[in-house]
Formats: structure tokens, C-alpha cells, sequence
């Protein structure tokens, strides 16, 4: 394996390993997969566009000046005929190249989704390492206690929740807390903890009789 000695030998060795992927990719495609990329390519560029213009520009042209013979006269209902046959197969085409790219993306948001896990493991385990190492050397480093906090590992499924949540909070949707429920603070009724009305119900008996 070829030493890296400096940051563009990394990123040139990165980008070779990103261009052998693709090109992978490319390989493992089917006939139909490749046609329809290859049509997807040429229709959707400047000179089909320029190209399919001119066409019809001179169809409509000859059909509307011409004075021996017209094929298709105004309204150029064979004209309409043969755009809706265009649009009707190159539609799914269309579609399927672009199905065959979102399933391309959604393997790279995979990839991406396992790096960012083994990182944030690698990260703890190192946070982990690093406070041993402080502790054996009679170093506090965690006089707050975040270290500690941080050493644990990430739970997806809780993220999604929290993300879940404040976006509801956030665009109004989540349902208010009923009025017999605690405030969000842990707010207890009048009464109930024994400090208003339990004290003032106290001081209405009167002196106490032992005295």
C-alpha cells in the first residue's frame, strides 16, 4: 500500500476510490439500464432541444406555406400525434434512469450513514482512552461531568425521536397538555403540596388549645 505523505496524496487517493466505485457502479448496469441512461442523456440536453425546434419549425413551415401539398394542415394533428408518442416513451425512460440514480443515492446515504456511526464510535471509544489515561496521570478532566456524558454511545432511534418532537413543537402541531396534567415544569395544584391553602387552612382553626 502506497504511503500518504501529504493532504492532496490523500484526497487524490479518496477521489481514485470515489471514480473506481462509480465506475463500478456503471459496470454492474443492465442493457436496459444503459439505454435508458444513454436516451435520459440526449433528451435532456441543449442540442435535442435545439435540434427537435428547428424540426418542427420547418414541419410547420412547410404544412403552412407550402403550395402544392399538405401533409398535415393546421392544426398539425399529425404533428400533435407524433409529440404525444415522443412523450409517452420517453417518459418512462426518463423515469427509470432517474429511479436507477435515487437508488444509487440512497446506497450512498447508507454508506454515509455507516461512516458517521463508526466515527461517532471511534470518537467515544477515544474519549473513553483519553479520560483513563487522565485519571491514571491525576489529571480531573471531567469536573462537570459532560465527559462522561459524551463517553456514551449515540442512539439513533432517540435522535429521531428528539428531531421528531421539536419539529412538531416548532410548526404547531403538537397536541397542548390537558388542564388537570402537571405544567411542563412539574407544577402542582393549590393545595397540593401543603404550602398555600394547606397553611392557610391552618392558620383559620384558630389558637392551638395546648396553649
Amino acid at each position: 500500500m502506497e504511503t500518504i505523505r501529504s493532504v492532496d496524496a490523500l484526497t487524490r487517493h479518496n477521489v481514485e476510490m470515489i471514480a473506481r466505485l462509480q465506475a463500478a457502479g456503471n459496470q454492474e448496469r443492465t442493457t436496459g439500464e444503459s439505454v435508458a441512461d444513454a436516451v435520459a442523456r440526449v433528451v435532456g440536453s441543449w442540442p435535442f432541444i435545439i435540434v427537435q425546434s428547428v424540426l418542427l419549425l420547418v414541419w410547420m413551415a412547410l404544412n403552412a406555406l407550402a403550395w402544392v401539398r399538405h401533409w398535415d394542415p393546421y392544426p398539425f394533428i399529425l404533428l400533435n400525434l407524433a409529440l404525444s408518442f415522443q412523450a409517452a416513451y420517453a417518459s418512462p425512460i426518463i423515469m427509470m434512469s432517474q429511479n436507477r440514480q435515487a437508488k444509487l443515492g440512497d446506497l450512498r446515504n447508507l454508506l454515509d450513514l455507516q461512516i458517521n456511526l463508526l466515527a461517532e464510535q471511534e470518537s467515544t471509544e477515544t474519549l473513553r482512552l483519553l479520560r483513563i489515561l487522565c485519571e491514571k496521570q491525576g489529571v480531573d478532566v471531567d469536573r462537570e461531568g459532560s465527559l462522561r456524558a459524551l463517553e456514551q454511545a449515540t442512539q439513533p432511534e432517540n435522535l429521531i425521536k428528539q428531531i421528531e418532537h421539536a419539529e412538531a413543537r416548532h410548526s404547531g402541531k403538537e397536541e397542548p397538555a390537558s388542564s388537570g396534567t402537571a405544567g411542563p415544569a412539574g407544577d402542582a395544584p393549590d393545595g397540593a403540596d401543603g404550602t398555600e391553602d394547606g397553611a392557610s387552612a391552618g392558620d383559620d382553626r384558630g389558637p392551638d388549645p395546648a396553649d
